[in-house]
């Protein structure tokens, strides 16, 4: 079989190891007789699938018992308000700081919790990430909000802020797994699986013992997290198949090295789509700022958009597709997750280079 070269923003490219797994365990998992799709999420054999996806969460970042490791649903956009309905109480305030389209979306749903504030500079153009300095945390905050990757304006936070004792919530859907973090600087971390974890249908969040053991009650009981909490994350019916894809592609992380060989690979992907682009400035241009440019999503437009149109045409018909930018900004956009490999990504590179030529 001739694999398309998936470039989608999400869902996005999986592992091919871990999708001819699934074919091959999915009409009779483990000699039962029965698909995953049929198996009890209550039953020994599935809540066995469901264990081994959240150890793999724990081994892969380095999670420590400090930390729960939940499996919802909703999506990150269910987070939006999750996270404060949990975390901000009354008469308290978070702080945001929003750097491109998921994170204003954040930031609007949070206005219909509870009170909240921009705590960095206005979204700019080029994209970019604040410095330190444009910073202006409240040391009394609930907690502070960042987006670390955003995936439609390709800006990243190399570097994640310091906070001080006010916990750090990132939203990580698009980065997560891609690079090695220290979880321990953060009080929450969440992040739809359908870009470097799994396919769509299961948010993984992971968030510290103290804020579930202080989150507000007065909020209803299957949105507080101390419910998924104390039920492992079974208290009511999760998305099964989702999770055992997860559990998937996670070990296909590991058995390939893990996060640290999944970010040297990373680095190399995004390496060679900049060189592309930089090599001809006044043909592909990135709007985004240098130092702040996403090693998981590429972005860049082209002189007009008729050379965009044409750009992205004749990529389809060289079997690569998902590269249209999102609706909202528009140009050129190249997820490049863990999933992508790097063949594709070389793939690209060279026909930009020859379209460059051709145009």
């Amino acid at each position: 079989m001739s694999r398309s070269m998936n470039f989608n923003a999400g869902p996005a490219a999986l592992p091919l190891e871990a999708l001819e797994r699934a074919r091959q365990e999915l009409t009779d998992f483990g000699g039962t007789g029965m698909s995953i799709l049929e198996h009890s999420h209550r039953g020994a054999v599935y809540e066995q699938v469901h264990e081994e996806a959240i150890a793999l969460v724990r081994e892969l970042l380095g999670v420590g018992d400090a930390y729960h490791v939940l499996l919802l649903q909703g999506g990150g956009s269910h987070q939006f308000a999750m996270v404060p309905m949990n975390l901000l109480r009354p008469g308290r305030r978070a702080d945001y700081v929003v750097t491109g389209y998921w994170g204003q979306k954040a930031f609007e749903e949070v206005q219909t919790v509870g009170a909240v504030r921009a705590a960095g500079p206005p979204l700019s153009r080029p994209a970019r990430v604040p410095r330190p300095s444009e910073l202006n945390f409240d040391p009394a905050a609930a907690y502070v909000h960042i987006t670390s990757n955003e995936t439609i304006d390709g800006c990243q936070w190399r570097e994640f802020p310091a906070t001080g004792k006010v916990p750090l919530v990132a939203d990580m859907a698009s980065d997560i797994l891609t690079r090695s973090i220290d979880v321990s600087r953060f009080g929450l971390i969440y992040a739809g699986a359908q870009k470097n974890m799994g396919p769509s249908g299961v948010t993984v969040v992971i968030v510290r013992k103290d804020l579930v053991e202080s989150a507000r009650t007065d909020i209803p009981i299957i949105l507080r997290y101390s419910s998924h909490a104390k039920d492992n994350s079974i208290y009511n019916t999760p998305p099964t198949l989702a999770i055992y894809l997860l559990r998937n592609v996670l070990d296909a992380l590991k058995q390939g090295g893990g996060v640290a060989a999944a970010e040297q690979q990373c680095r190399h992907k995004a390496r060679l789509l900049y060189d592309a682009i930089d090599a001809r400035p006044d043909f592909y241009l990135c709007p985004v700022d240098r130092e702040a440019r996403s090693l998981s999503n590429v972005v860049f437009r082209l002189p007009t958009p008729a050379l965009e149109a044409e750009f992205l045409a004749t990529a389809e018909e060289r079997g690569m597709f998902g590269l249209k930018g999102h609706r909202s900004v528009g140009g050129i956009r190249a997820s490049i997750y863990n999933g992508v490999e790097v063949a594709w990504v070389n793939a690209l590179a060279a026909f930009m280079t020859d379209f460059h030529a051709r145009a």
